[in-house]
């Protein structure tokens, strides 16, 4: 199965005067992955189902790029830019001046979708139910198939959160998983008792035991467990990690991992794999 796109997820932009958060160069190979998935499935899907695109951490809208003068499309924009119209966007994002920007941004780039767009302002983990509720299971009779990127800076990502949406029939994720640049560097406090973001990430309180009795380095383990969780939720979870690592130092720095419960969307993400810039797919 082939695909051809001339769509380009990198979207320049003007400075408009709202908040931009400053990004790493190597997040345009995130954008890239994101915006080049939500388009195949989008143009492949559009005739069966009301597309759904979901983004938990939606932030502004644009991204500056470190250290450079270029202003790109974040996630959300660039969904919105997929030439393929989705029956409903929802973006969730935590901070309220980068939810005002991100609103202003899509009414003024986008105002003939802006009545598509679900915006809801709080943290994912705690505004999931309501995020749920605003996944349509079928619009005019014909049912939803949704996607969700996430896109949290650290491991502050419930798996609660990400189960409550896979337990759902159909829903594809793209989640990033920060394990080496917070598990791996913060090891020494998340070891600790005290602490509970790997509680909540894996959902497990055993996993200190299991990862002292195990021979797997921290981020394996954290992998593999994440790996486990999805596959009890119903994901096909062979070969779905995509390395992003730094520009300079070619360091690693996280994961971008596909989950969907069909075949053809595990097709479709390897498609995207393998049209892009190579990366390692998996080196823990």
């Amino acid at each position: 199965m082939s695909f051809q796109s001339a769509f380009n997820p990198i979207i320049s932009c003007e400075d408009d005067g709202l908040i931009i958060p400053s990004v790493r160069a190597w997040s345009l190979q995130k954008y890239n992955y994101v915006g080049r998935y939500g388009e195949i499935y989008a143009v492949t899907m559009k005739s069966k189902w009301n597309l759904t695109y979901i983004d938990l951490f939606a932030g502004s809208g644009l991204s500056r790029i470190d250290n450079t003068n270029q202003i790109v499309m974040g996630s959300p924009l660039i969904a919105l830019s997929i030439p393929t119209v989705f029956a409903r966007y929802i973006f969730c994002e935590k901070d309220p001046e980068k939810m005002s920007a991100l609103k202003q941004r899509v009414k003024r780039l986008f105002p003939a979708k802006f009545n598509k767009v679900i915006f809801i302002e709080g943290s994912a983990n705690e505004q999931i139910d309501k995020i749920k509720r605003e996944v349509p299971t079928f619009i005019n009779g014909v049912g939803t198939l949704p996607f969700c990127f996430v896109d949290p800076y650290s491991l502050d990502l419930n798996f609660e959160t990400i189960q409550s949406l896979g337990l759902m029939p159909k829903m594809d994720f793209l989640i990033l998983l920060a394990l080496h640049m917070d598990a791996n560097r913060n090891y020494k406090y998340y070891i600790k008792e005290e602490n509970n973001k790997i509680d909540k990430f894996i959902n497990s309180t055993d996993w200190r035991k299991e990862i002292l009795e195990s021979n797997e380095s921290f981020v394996r383990f954290l992998a593999d467990q994440y790996k486990q969780n999805m596959f009890r939720l119903g994901y096909k979870v062979t070969d779905t990690f995509q390395q992003i690592r730094s520009d300079a130092k070619n360091l690693p720095l996280y994961y971008l991992a596909f989950f969907s419960k069909h075949d053809l969307g595990n097709k479709f993400w390897k498609i995207i794999q393998q049209s892009s810039n190579p990366q390692r797919k998996l080196d823990l």
